[in-house]
């Protein structure tokens, strides 16, 4: 980890070369989810290619791209796709840009996600309000030596998304007449998808969703001192006696069609922080 913070000033510096904004607020877009940058004022849009140490998006329906602007007149900066552990980058690397946000500024992330739906009380286009994680992903992006220039060598874990921020979520949902679940989110490795016994044993550990990211994310803002909002949309039901072949394109289109929900609470949750 002594290589991160000579990374993190130069990559900050490069952005702060194309923009005069203090981002309040860091956004990583998921799976079907870019959308919501059609919200931003943007000032301006930088391809992952051109950021320092940035790394390259691989994902199916990720832009790649950082754009840089204002929702509701607050300042943030959204990640127009991330970086995944099936892409095989390193962890450190593929959470660098949260701690991008915090040295330029931010005080909260919103991260998000699209995953596959292990509660039976859920359902597919289902928005929920991440409150706890299990990472399976067999790494943490804190291994290494501990810089304490970029946060403690034992980070606390009681509370890795803000109870407070929680429920200021699930309050601006319910004014926009959106009633999401509450759980705990699963990080797998992936990229391949589950088996129906994997599946039965996520959900008797205490899963209600799994994944392939986010978790890493949110480990790196803790450290760093980020407070942390995660938003998962589920786009298929993983029921392991139910169970059909996953399709991505479907996967998508549900994330798609979620979408307008999603950035209904997004822009709601950064409008908070005028509060």
């Amino acid at each position: 980890m002594l290589d991160l913070y000579d990374k993190i000033q130069e990559t900050c510096e490069f952005i702060r070369q194309h923009t005069s904004l203090t981002p309040r607020a860091g956004v990583i877009l998921g799976t079907g989810l870019g959308g919501l940058v059609g919200d931003i004022e943007v000032e301006a849009t930088l391809d992952y290619n051109d950021i320092p140490h940035f790394l390259n998006s691989t994902a199916t329906s990720h832009a790649g791209r950082l754009v840089i602007g204002k929702l509701g007149g607050v300042p943030v900066m959204a990640m127009e796709g991330r970086f995944h552990f099936y892409e095989g980058y390193a962890l450190k690397d593929i959470t660098l840009p949260v701690r991008v946000f915090k040295e330029l500024g931010a005080e909260l992330l919103i991260v998000s996600n699209a995953c596959g739906g292990l509660n039976p009380h859920y359902n597919s286009g289902d928005i929920m309000v991440i409150e706890d994680q299990i990472n399976l992903l067999g790494g943490n992006p804190l291994i290494g030596i501990n810089d304490d220039r970029l946060g403690p060598r034992f980070p606390d874990m009681c509370e890795p998304y803000s109870h407070e921020w929680i429920e200021r979520t699930m309050k601006v949902a319910h004014r926009e007449g959106i009633f999401p679940h509450k759980g705990v989110f699963v990080a797998v490795a992936g990229p391949c998808l589950e088996t129906r016994a994997e599946y039965r044993f996520l959900r008797q550990i205490g899963a209600d969703v799994v994944g392939m990211s986010t978790v890493p994310e949110t480990i790196v803002a803790v450290h760093c001192g980020l407070k942390v909002v995660g938003l998962s949309v589920i786009t298929d039901m993983c029921l392991p006696d139910a169970i059909k072949p996953a399709v991505v394109s479907e996967i998508i289109a549900v994330a798609n069609e979620a979408e307008p929900k999603l950035r209904a609470i997004v822009r709601g949750v950064i409008g908070e922080l005028n509060t």
